[in-house]
């Protein structure tokens, strides 16, 4: 298997490669021990300074809701981005035992910040802790911007009927600037690979192959940045209940994110690469896009006939 993976030529290239030999190697052994890995972490070798990729990345991480649930201060109406207004956020889901999404969302992008410090990439929050409220979900679509971030995931859990199963990736749709077209339906396609790859069920209740493109999401509308959210399994299923709620299944989330945004980030380096770049982070985050299309996308059927999360789905997604 890791003959078939192409020499890299950056750091985050090669972290990506060996990144997706780690994920494959668990997958191999049917993910009973995932844990981030030293094997994920290559940053350590001296990059060609005239490579693109070889500069400093940063990646906006959105981790879903808040640890404190102030009904007043989330019901504050804000901007959605598409002339609406909509809740600052919402409590988010829960597990039927009663493990909040909330703090899902937040160890998982504990987990997945470390991973991509580990590989040269910098890594900024939406929120410092699991605690307060805030901020709300247009100041999180507007985050990726202001600090220069190349791309923007939001982690989520969904809250859909306990038949329904697996992930999903949801990219903004219809793309409101040149960020959310191509390259957030590239960096969702990315992620989709990578969840997929590491062995985790696409959603059977939601979207076409594990994507679904939506238009009510501030936190997806306000980015000026290639941007996406996971929803990373149905929280009300009993089999994935289990998963969200251990130590061992969040590492596995959270591993093959990394795994796709290290894939999405060597394909699209910065589109500034001067030797000063790597100090000034002030570069433009427009990102090529990737080449294909999604498969329901390249079978024929627009992103326009692509199913979106069910109603009980999207009542619970706070973005």
């Amino acid at each position: 298997m890791s003959a078939r993976v192409a020499p890299a030529r950056s750091g985050v290239r090669a972290a990506a490669a060996a990144a997706l030999l780690a994920l494959s190697l668990v997958a191999g052994c049917g993910g009973s021990s995932v844990q981030p890995t030293p094997a994920a972490s290559t940053a350590g070798s001296a990059p060609d300074p005239t490579d693109p990729a070889a500069h400093m990345r940063t990646v906006l991480l959105d981790p879903g809701h808040n640890g404190g649930n102030d009904p007043k201060a989330m019901a504050k109406k804000v901007p959605d981005g598409r002339g609406k207004t909509k809740e600052c956020n919402t409590t988010g889901t829960s597990t039927d035992d009663g493990f909040p999404e909330h703090k899902f969302t937040w160890d998982v992008a504990l987990r997945v910040r470390q991973l991509l410090i580990d590989n040269g990439v910098n890594v900024v929050l939406t929120r410092e802790n699991d605690k307060g409220v805030g901020p709300c979900v247009d100041e999180r679509g507007k985050k990726a911007a202001e600090v220069n971030a190349d791309i923007a995931v939001s982690i989520h859990a969904d809250g859909a009927p306990p038949n329904g199963k697996g992930f999903h990736v949801i990219y903004p749709k219809p793309p409101l600037n040149t960020a959310q077209g191509a390259p957030s339906l590239a960096l969702a396609t990315a992620l989709r690979d990578s969840l997929r790859g590491a062995g985790l069920p696409v959603s059977s209740y939601a979207g076409v192959n594990g994507l679904s493109g939506r238009s009510d999401l501030a936190g997806l509308n306000f980015s000026k940045r290639p941007v996406a959210m996971v929803e990373c399994a149905n929280m009300r299923n009993a089999e994935e209940a289990v998963t969200v709620s251990n130590g061992v299944g969040r590492a596995r989330y959270a591993q093959a994110i990394v795994v796709g945004i290290l894939a999405w980030l060597g394909r699209n380096p910065p589109a500034s690469a001067k030797p000063s770049a790597a100090a000034d982070p002030s570069r433009s985050a427009n990102s090529r896009a990737e080449g294909s299309e999604s498969d329901g996308e390249r079978s024929g059927s627009s992103a326009s006939s692509s199913p979106s999360a069910t109603p009980s789905a999207r009542a619970r997604t706070a973005n």
